[in-house]
């Protein structure tokens, strides 16, 4: 985007600009003339930056390219900033997991960056025109912007961290649960893996001599059993 070929500013300024890019956010002063190359609220998918140009003549009057007339149309640009904030920060209100705290970082990332430009360059512009009580009014309020952004690009990466570490401590205190559940069937089957092998043997339709033996033989084996359970169950337990 060129300039307007019909402003008259001072060819000191226009022999600064290239054929095909506006370039960075800046200031121009020369002859009294000053000019503002600012860029309109981008998008995380914009390969190049979208100019705005601003021009303030020597007696105080502005023009620009943007919608609005006079110093109108330089409060509506920063508006736009204004209204791109409000829109991330009801994102964010609204943000439930990862990839929602992630897209409002990729897309707020370049308007927190075009927006401390933005200050730094009505900045350069307040310094080269220190009576303009307007340029001032701009500053402040581009600070406040920038300011902002600021403050909720820093509160999306903490929510981002705190859910990622309250997701980590979710997934330790599964895996945790999982590993004592795992030893507590261990130990189960330690205690009653004797009894089941005995029952195995004892259960075979072979004769073993001891078909004919009292019931409290029958007791007897199943307590040995159970104690053997046991000493399984405390060899098991030490060696985790």
């Amino acid at each position: 985007m060129a300039l307007p070929s019909n402003w008259q500013i001072p060819a000191a300024i226009r022999i600064r600009f290239g054929d095909k890019r506006a370039g960075k956010q800046r200031a121009m002063m020369a002859e009294g003339h000053l000019l503002l190359i600012l860029h309109k609220v981008p998008t995380s998918d914009m390969n190049e930056r979208e100019p705005a140009f601003f021009w303030r003549k020597p007696k105080g009057e502005w023009e620009s390219t943007e919608r609005g007339q006079g110093l109108f149309s330089l409060q509506n640009h920063l508006e736009e900033y204004e209204k791109a904030e409000e829109r991330f920060d009801t994102a964010l209100k609204k943000a439930t997991d990862a990839e929602d705290y992630f897209q409002i970082l990729q897309e707020l990332g370049p308007v927190v960056h075009a927006a401390r430009n933005l200050h730094l360059t009505l900045q350069s512009a307040r310094e080269s025109i220190k009576e303009d009580r307007n340029i001032i009014d701009f500053r402040d309020q581009a600070y406040d912007l920038q300011r902002t952004l600021d403050l909720l690009y820093a509160d999306t990466r903490t929510a981002l961290d705190f859910y990622m570490a309250r997701k980590s401590e979710e997934q330790i205190r599964q895996g945790t649960q999982s590993i004592q559940s795992e030893q507590r069937l261990n130990i189960l089957a330690a205690i009653f893996f004797p009894i089941t092998a005995i029952a195995g043997i004892f259960g075979m339709n072979l004769t073993s001599g001891l078909e004919d033996l009292p019931t409290v033989a029958f007791w007897a084996i199943f307590g040995a059993g159970l104690l053997l359970g046991f000493i399984t169950r405390g060899w098991v337990k030490k060696k985790s």
